[in-house]
């Protein structure tokens, strides 16, 4: 059992937990697509799992297909640009589709096996926030990017909108998913581009637009989609995610006559992430990029963001102060000086650039540091759930047999049964 002082950090004390009795999940699902289309898809396919199948298993078979292909993406195209055979990209894009299969039916899978719990949604947007680098690092080896700044760009900047949602859905209670929003167009979208690259080759992206539309040469020039990219992630990001979230939060805020300027510094954490990753994937003293060490940075990255979105859904589920920082990001930020040492040094000290071997066994150190943590941490909240709700996390536990005085047999708490994964 955890120290109470480290249960009180940790937002797993028992005063915390009690919370979670009276926990209700509530979301908001504006797409048209998921709602008129994919929905009457994900309530036929949850019929197929049996009911022996507790839903963290079904959100934890989902997260297996992104490992599964980030193993191929290793095996055949290292180097992130290819090509690669075309079954791989069509691999890419099956696992990335089955992946938000078992995303959206687990909370379905609970509700047929009457096994739903805070714990899901903990385990599910927990999977979410771990598969946020991976995911990506697949749709920069389908479109050819390579160990580069926009590579880099295309892996680590879902982090954004996780973050963001997350920070949304601690002030509001509710999970807002817009009428286009990154889990389903976004996801059709980046399984549609690794099909395309299966068919026609990843090439096909740093193609000049003129040859798909001749007769717009002239306004088109030498534009490629790969010129485009970066331009529409920030904009979408921009314009759409992160206003509609700051919206959302400021209604929240004005119906409780509380502030929002003070929630700004929570941000603190995501800006943190994104200068320290600037600056050391951005140095020209670096050799992550240079030697082609991306895959091993975002799997690095996916736990620190795993973590940092994961520690503010459990202090939303039990009603603890906000989160501000995680022990995982001081090596990002040690990183960030080491490779900046002209700019940090001294004057006067003799102290020379890191060479390219002692920045990768740094960075295998971070991996080492960061896996420990996040699975102790993991553990840790975890275990302190299962038992203080009476649950198992990854199987179903057998109902005991009602007793013949008609009394009602234990089983999970009242109130304790909030919908998880996407609402029907």
């Amino acid at each position: 059992m955890p120290s109470a002082q480290t249960a009180a950090h940790e937002c797993v004390s028992e005063e915390a937990l009690q919370h979670l009795r009276l926990y209700k999940y509530s979301s908001v699902d504006k797409s048209f697509i998921s709602r008129y289309v994919l929905k009457h898809y994900w309530n036929g396919f949850v019929e197929l799992l049996p009911m022996w199948l507790a839903p963290n298993l079904v959100t934890l078979l989902g997260f297996c297909f992104i490992l599964g292909n980030i193993i191929i993406l290793e095996l055949y195209v290292p180097d992130l640009v290819g090509p690669a055979p075309s079954w791989v990209y069509f691999s890419f894009a099956f696992g990335l589709w089955m992946y938000s299969t078992m995303d959206n039916v687990d909370g379905k899978q609970a509700r047929r096996t009457g096994t739903s719990s805070p714990l899901g949604e903990l385990f599910d947007h927990g999977i979410d926030s771990l598969n946020c680098t991976l995911a990506s690092l697949l749709e920069v080896a389908a479109m050819g990017y390579g160990a580069s700044k926009t590579g880099a760009f295309t892996a680590l900047v879902p982090v954004l909108p996780m973050f963001f949602s997350t920070w949304e859905t601690y002030h509001t209670h509710t999970l807002y998913l817009g009428y286009f929003n990154g889990p389903t167009e976004g996801l059709i979208i980046a399984c549609l581009i690794m099909c395309a690259s299966g068919y026609y080759g990843p090439d096909i992206w740093s193609t000049p637009l003129a040859a798909f539309a001749p007769s717009y040469e002239k306004y088109l020039d030498d534009i490629t989609f790969r010129d485009l990219w970066v331009p529409i992630i920030l904009v979408a990001f921009f314009v759409a995610h992160l206003p509609a979230c700051v919206v959302n939060v400021a209604r929240a805020r004005r119906a409780q006559n509380l502030p929002i300027a003070p929630l700004f510094c929570e941000w603190i954490p995501i800006i943190v992430f994104v200068g320290a990753s600037m600056a050391w994937l951005g140095s020209p003293y670096s050799f992550i990029l240079k030697d082609n060490h991306l895959v091993l940075y975002c799997l690095v990255m996916s736990l620190v963001c795993g973590r940092m979105t994961t520690k503010i859904i459990l202090a939303h589920l039990t009603r603890q102060p906000f989160p501000y920082w995680t022990v995982m990001l001081v090596p990002m930020v040690g990183g960030a000086l080491l490779v900046n040492h002209p700019y940090v040094t001294l004057k006067g000290t003799t102290f020379g650039p890191v060479s390219a071997n002692f920045e990768l066994w740094y960075l295998r150190a971070y991996f080492v540091f960061a896996a420990v943590v996040y699975g102790r941490w993991a553990h840790l909240v975890i275990t302190s759930i299962c038992n203080f709700l009476g649950i198992n996390c990854l199987t179903i536990a057998p109902k005991p047999l009602k007793k013949e005085s008609g009394l009602r047999s234990p089983g999970l708490p009242n109130g304790v049964r909030p919908e998880k994964g996407r609402t029907d």
